[in-house]
């Protein structure tokens, strides 16, 4: 009998664009692609963090460069993109949250949480397809959405349904762009431990909220989610596209 070989999840000379790049989330899902061999471009408003992050990982003898943008303007970032070659590998995690009970949503906060979490995800997912499918190269495309894409949430309505919509794109770019070998796909997780979410801990009445739904016991970490995104970036993932990984320690489950 031969033995079958699992698929490396290795990610040598692959080229990743990490958005959302300068902290939790984002930074230590451009530390995974990097430890597997990814050249990695650090993509973000905030230089000073790219720089720094970009500058530990060269020190650990990592490969990575950084690409100050904003990605809510999407001709420069279409611009920024067609200067360079494709990326085999796609991670935004650039995202942004106003939560308020659905009566007190203000148009402006509903325009910026959505400018960001689905209009700027939508072409920035496209314009890097658009590489890959202009050189002809498979890839992996990944943006990181939320629990609250497949259920609701306190005082997460706008929150939750962008994350929702981009699950929906998902689904109709994978099949779009499937028979060219690039596969879309989405990490859903809980409530990460991050300075973004540090008010929510704070408060004591949320804090037993999310403690009360997640079956695991404990909230999420950054670690948590490093695996995920080597994994889906990787050859292990290969037949894995239209979908989401959940990473929530349980709390979907009823």
């Amino acid at each position: 009998m031969t033995l079958p070989r699992t698929p490396s999840f290795r990610l040598d000379g692959r080229r990743a664009l990490v958005a959302g790049a300068s902290s939790g989330i984002g930074a230590a899902c451009a530390v995974a692609l990097a430890e597997q061999g990814a050249q990695v471009t650090l993509c973000a408003r905030r230089e000073a963090e790219l720089r720094a992050l970009a500058d530990e990982l060269r020190s650990a003898g990592m490969q990575a460069e950084i690409l100050p943008l904003d990605i809510t303007d999407i001709s420069a970032t279409e611009a920024a993109l067609a200067a360079r070659p494709a990326f085999d590998v796609l991670v935004n995690s650039a995202g942004l949250a106003r939560h308020s009970p659905a009566t007190e949503t203000t148009p402006q906060d509903y325009d910026a949480v959505t400018d960001l979490n689905v209009r700027a995800a939508y072409f920035l997912t496209r314009t890097v397809a658009k590489g890959l499918l202009a050189e002809g190269k498979p890839g992996s495309l990944i943006n990181i959405t939320s629990q609250m894409a497949h259920v609701g949430g306190i005082d997460r309505a706008v929150y939750s349904a962008t994350k929702h919509a981009v699950e929906g794109m998902t689904k109709s770019m994978a099949i779009e762009w499937g028979p060219h070998g690039v596969r879309v796909n989405t990490i859903a997780p809980t409530f990460i431990r991050t300075a973004l979410t540090a008010q929510t801990f704070a408060n004591p009445e949320r804090a037993a909220w999310i403690a009360s739904k997640i079956k695991l016991g404990r909230v999420g970490e950054v670690e948590d989610i490093m695996g995920a995104v080597a994994f889906l970036a990787s050859d292990a993932a290969a037949l894995i596209t239209g979908t989401s990984l959940i990473v929530d320690g349980g709390w979907t489950a009823d």
